[in-house]
């Protein structure tokens, strides 16, 4: 898979569906005024590849916006951002935290994107749910923090696991993508209820491969 062809903001910057990336940014800038956001969650309610589009795009329009982004693969079930940047998958967040503190900062890969780093999901545990929600993550979601001025999160489905409310409640909020003529509508009540249940901050909806092409945007 050649995950470049899905970096539009990359490779047609000038295009309709780049500028709606970059609309999402101003969008999140402006809905979070008040409260700084440093980190977010980038989920879709079941099964859909586009939620680590969104993630990916998202992440290289905050950077060429001159902002220091890292973008997390912590979906450690069915992990894709390493091939959307032409990287290995290991080493990557999972090996970092069931490894020593000093591979923290080496884990994280340069990309072609100016200020743009990303950290791939490492080797596939048995118990992703608990990684993500001990206290090692806690530290080392500090530790990023102190890298960057966002870090963006790609987790797994939110009705598939509880990975994505546990995360989430570790960040600043959640974007739910929304893919037309894909996601079903059970689906995401279902996720709806999940998140609302588990008191996440829902930053906003987002609905790929809309009719124009484009993004369509909710908050």
């Amino acid at each position: 898979m050649d995950g470049k062809i899905n970096l539009v903001t990359v490779v047609q910057p000038t295009s309709a569906v780049a500028e709606a990336y970059r609309a999402l940014r101003f969008n999140l800038n402006f809905a979070n005024l008040d409260n700084s956001l440093e980190t977010l969650v980038v989920a879709s309610p079941a099964v859909d590849q586009t939620k680590s589009q969104v993630a990916a795009n998202l992440a290289v329009a905050v950077a060429q916006s001159g902002k220091q982004v890292v973008l997390v693969d912590a979906d450690l079930r069915r992990p894709s951002l390493h091939n959307f940047f032409g990287v290995s998958q290991e080493p990557g967040l999972s090996n970092a935290l069931i490894g020593q503190e000093r591979e923290y900062a080496t884990a994280l890969i340069e990309t072609a994107v100016e200020g743009l780093r990303i950290l791939p999901s490492g080797v596939l545990p048995p118990n992703p749910a608990d990684i993500l929600a001990s206290q090692k993550m806690d530290h080392f979601l500090e530790i990023l923090k102190g890298c960057a001025d966002l870090v963006i999160f790609d987790v797994p489905p939110v009705t598939v696991s509880v990975d994505a409310a546990v995360l989430a409640a570790k960040t600043d909020g959640l974007l739910l993508v929304v893919r037309s003529g894909h996601t079903r509508r059970d689906h995401l009540e279902h996720a709806k209820q999940i998140l609302e249940r588990a008191h996440i901050r829902l930053l906003g909806a987002i609905l790929t491969d809309a009719p124009d092409g484009g993004l369509w945007t909710a908050y």
